[in-house]
């Protein structure tokens, strides 16, 4: 059993060999996935040991306390967060070689596939197809709300397979090449100015059937995989107190006694310690990982980063006064990663209005945490037994 001290050495003997100021950055992120330091939770050659998940703290403080470099997670999230874990739950040996090593150091970026123009909230009633032709399918398609597929290789994919059984049977999951033909990436200018988000056109786009992953058919569990792990990345990011949105809130309040009043004063007051709940209930939720899968638990810490995000960007706007309704630049933009809390207070405010839609509508999250946490009777569904292909649309 692989402990705390022996990741301590392990990662010494890592520094050692490869010293954090003459390596290249790359040359010693690769050495630090191949010597089981990346994911220590994940497989041997893998990038792991078959560690305790809780055990990556120890390995990243020693290179953080080293002057390491790292993947720059927040680039490379969709990869980290929602990939991997789909790949190494539902892929084969070789997928899981090919695929985890370029994407844990960032020499692939990865996108998802998944949300379309009329299937967003309700994601199985998809209608993108993919065709069986020999050893290839072809799909033909449309997706949205696409981060990153401006700079990705790779995407998760689902598309419909079957449409002559329910919508959540006839789904298949794929990993998409970004480069192939067909595949035509629109930026999407949202209401920030950037173009963060992505419409991607899938055109008679051939993907080899060993770029698939589960079976034919099984799409939907495999997405789940997905979207909780999703969830989770996007409420339950580890932040120290007063980071995340309430942070330039609180540190504005401090500075500027100027624009404090009594009703400021009480409502900032609350969502602190609201944002502290928060942040303490995702240190909760990932010891709970560490012993397991991600479950629905994940959907209510996501809904409450919703929330939180919007209220209190309101407030600082509040808060700021007449200087809240300034705006930095509109220029159109196409960032490289989603930056929640950066620029100013005008783009806080705007961007967090995305917060309960991406990742899992607050709606739809609702149902999950009603359902599955509660235990709750679930909503009637009339669709439930119908085929894809006879469902109003």
């Amino acid at each position: 059993m692989t402990d705390a001290a022996e990741l301590r050495r392990r990662t010494q003997e890592l520094l050692a060999s490869h010293s954090s100021a003459t390596t290249d950055r790359l040359d010693f992120l690769r050495a630090r996935f191949d010597a089981g330091l990346a994911w220590v939770h994940y497989p041997e050659g893998l990038g792991g040991l078959g560690a305790t998940r809780s055990l990556q703290a120890v390995v990243d403080a020693e290179l953080e306390a080293a002057g390491a470099p790292d993947n720059d997670p927040r680039r490379i999230g969709i990869g980290l967060g929602m990939a991997a874990p789909t790949i190494l739950r539902y892929g084969t040996e070789e997928q899981k070689r090919r695929y985890l090593r370029p994407l844990w150091t960032g020499e692939e970026v990865w996108c998802q596939l998944f949300s379309e123009p009329g299937a967003g909230s309700d994601l199985a009633a998809l209608g993108t197809r993919a065709v069986r032709d020999g050893e290839d399918w072809v799909v033909n398609g449309q997706k949205v709300w696409t981060s990153s597929a401006h700079i990705a290789r790779w995407a998760i994919l689902i598309a419909r397979t079957d449409p002559d059984v329910p919508k959540h049977q006839g789904i298949t999951y794929f990993i998409c090449d970004m480069t192939d033909p067909g595949v035509e990436v629109r930026p999407l200018r949202q209401i920030t100015g950037e173009a963060e988000f992505n419409e991607v056109f899938l055109t008679d786009v051939r993907i080899p059937d060993a770029r698939r992953l589960g079976e034919v058919g099984d799409g939907w569990r495999v997405a789940q995989t997905t979207l909780m792990n999703e969830r989770v990345s996007i409420g339950g990011m580890r932040i120290p107190r007063e980071g995340g949105m309430i942070g330039p809130v609180a540190r504005t309040w401090r500075e500027r006694p100027d624009l404090r009043t009594h009703d400021l004063h009480q409502r900032l007051l609350g969502l602190w310690v609201e944002a502290e709940v928060v942040r303490l209930t995702g240190e909760r939720l990932r010891q709970q990982l560490a012993v397991g899968q991600p479950g629905p638990e994940g959907s209510g810490m996501k809904l409450a980063f919703a929330r939180l995000n919007q209220e209190i960007s309101g407030l600082e706007v509040e808060l700021h006064g007449e200087e809240g309704l300034l705006y930095g630049d509109w220029t159109l933009r196409r960032p490289e990663l989603v930056d929640f809390t950066g620029r100013d207070a005008g783009y806080r405010y705007l961007r967090s209005k995305g917060n309960s839609i991406e990742g899992g509508t607050s709606e739809v999250l609702l149902n999950i945490v009603a359902e599955r946490v509660l235990g709750l009777p679930a909503e009637p569904r009339t669709d439930k037994d119908v085929a894809w292909k006879d469902l109003a649309r």
